[in-house]
C-alpha cells in the first residue's frame, strides 16, 4: 500500500497576469497524476516561525511516486517555468502517514 504524496508550497506572486495564466492550466496536469487541491488560497494565519506565507498550496497525490511524477512530468515542465515566472515559491514534497 502505498502511502499518499502532499505537494506544499509557500507562493509570493510577483506577475498577477502571470500566474492566472498559470492557473488557468494546472488543474488538468495535477489530475492526471491522480492529484487534487486540498489548499488553494491566500491570507494564511501564520502563527509561528520566519516562512513568508503570503499564499499557501496544498496537493494531495495517491503517493510520493506520483507527486514527484507530476512535478518533473513533461506536462507540468511548461507551466512551473511560467509559474516561476510570475511567482517565487518554496515548494516541497511530503510523505504523508498511514491512517
Amino acid at each position: 500500500m502505498s502511502t499518499k504524496g502532499y505537494v506544499f508550497a509557500a507562493v509570493d506572486v510577483t506577475d498577477q497576469a502571470i500566474y492566472d495564466a498559470y492557473r488557468a492550466q494546472v488543474l488538468p496536469t495535477i489530475t492526471a497524476y491522480g492529484g487534487r487541491f486540498l489548499v488553494r488560497g491566500g491570507a494564511p494565519d501564520k502563527r509561528e516561525g520566519g516562512l513568508a506565507v503570503p499564499r499557501a498550496v496544498i496537493l494531495e497525490f495517491p503517493s510520493v511516486e506520483q507527486a514527484k511524477s507530476w512535478y518533473d512530468g513533461p506536462e507540468y515542465a511548461p507551466l512551473k517555468a511560467l509559474r516561476m515566472r510570475g511567482a517565487t515559491a518554496e515548494l516541497v514534497i511530503l510523505t504523508g502517514i498511514e491512517a
